[in-house]
């Protein structure tokens, strides 16, 4: 059984990884009315991703015998000046959500909760993955500012992402 302490962060960490798979979308509906549509698919995959790390919180909060309490969700912004501004917002995204898991673990620490501690490293590997994937394509897109053509190359790599 979890915490009260432990049950209500997890709860909050489902919101976040919710919110962060709405703002992904959001992001996706920006690539796409801007006719960048590789860019968009990388977003739309990345929101799809966001929602398997909510279910997997949300399933782990009941096989510990507790109870998911949804919230709402903010609306993300709409609008970027320029894809690179998207991804460096996505950048700052996944950091925050990186020190949110690492608060969680301090959480389970404090609890002494050694099962969600050994659930949260999971998480804290992806964060890591998820910094360094959204990271390389910021310095990318610095590299390449001006160029349409970079621009157009990229976005056609990045819509290869399943």
């Amino acid at each position: 059984m979890l915490s009260e302490k432990m049950k209500d962060a997890l709860n909050k960490q489902v919101n976040a990884e919710l919110y962060s798979s709405y703002l992904y979308l959001s992001m996706a509906a920006y690539f796409d009315s801007i006719n960048l549509n590789g860019f968009a698919q990388w977003m739309k995959a990345q929101a799809k991703e966001e929602v398997g790390h909510a279910m997997k919180i949300y399933k782990y909060i009941y096989d510990r015998g507790s109870s998911v309490v949804l919230e709402s969700i903010d609306k993300p912004p709409v609008e970027w000046n320029s894809p690179l501004n998207a991804f460096e917002d996505a950048y700052k995204h996944e950091q925050k959500v990186s020190e949110m898991i690492n608060n969680l673990v301090v959480i389970a620490r404090e609890e002494k909760d050694y099962a969600t501690e050994n659930f949260l490293q999971w998480f804290v590997e992806e964060q890591v993955e998820e910094e360094a994937s959204v990271d390389e394509i910021v310095q990318k897109l610095k590299y390449v500012e001006g160029s349409k053509n970079a621009i157009f190359m990229l976005d056609s790599k990045l819509g290869q992402r399943q």
